[in-house]
């Protein structure tokens, strides 16, 4: 088995619901998948960042990261196998709103400017939260390489991504988890 189906395996057994569910985009919805489930199981944790590693292997990128709290295990994860593999890839997270006190910082991590990013996210509704990561990392003079998400839920977020002219890949679609579901 892939460590694509061994995911897809893992999210439809502990992440997904089907029902009625309020979005955080405010839309509902008859499939809620709590990615939470699996970022932070170590499996779950493994294997995403096994295959994102595999994803971003022969592009020059620095750094990984995404908007708190979706993102971090995410980043986390593809920072440590990517060294596993050999390659220094910083993890960072970014906050949804500044700090009041300390450094003030959007952005926590070891990044610079001049850095090339992946933002990574967990589950893509309207592309919002992505859009407003990709905004606070350029404005810390980093650049984006692309976008992947653990879950694309196709309801044009993704889109929305790629009319900022950044490539977006995802690793399950709502397609992929529905034909699996019973």
């Amino acid at each position: 088995m892939s460590s694509i189906d061994e995911l897809r395996t893992l999210v439809i057994q502990d992440a997904v619901k089907i029902g009625t569910f309020t979005l955080a985009s405010g839309r509902v919805s008859d499939l809620y998948v709590d990615m939470r489930k699996v970022t932070l199981n170590p499996k779950g944790a493994f294997l995403i960042g096994s295959i994102i590693t595999e994803m971003i292997s022969g592009r020059e990128v620095d750094a990984v990261g995404g908007m708190s709290l979706g993102a971090d295990p995410i980043a986390v994860a593809t920072s440590i196998v990517a060294f596993q593999s050999g390659r220094h890839v910083v993890s960072f997270l970014v906050r949804k709103a500044q700090k009041d006190h300390g450094t003030r910082n959007l952005i926590e991590g070891p990044i610079a400017p001049g850095m090339k990013a992946v933002i990574v996210e967990d589950v893509i509704t309207t592309g919002a939260s992505t859009i407003a990561a990709i905004e606070r990392v350029r404005d810390a003079g980093m650049s984006i390489d692309m976008v992947v998400a653990i879950f694309d839920r196709c309801e044009g977020g993704k889109e929305a991504i790629e009319s900022l002219g950044i490539e977006v890949r995802s690793i399950l679609s709502r397609k992929d988890i529905l034909s699996s579901t019973p």
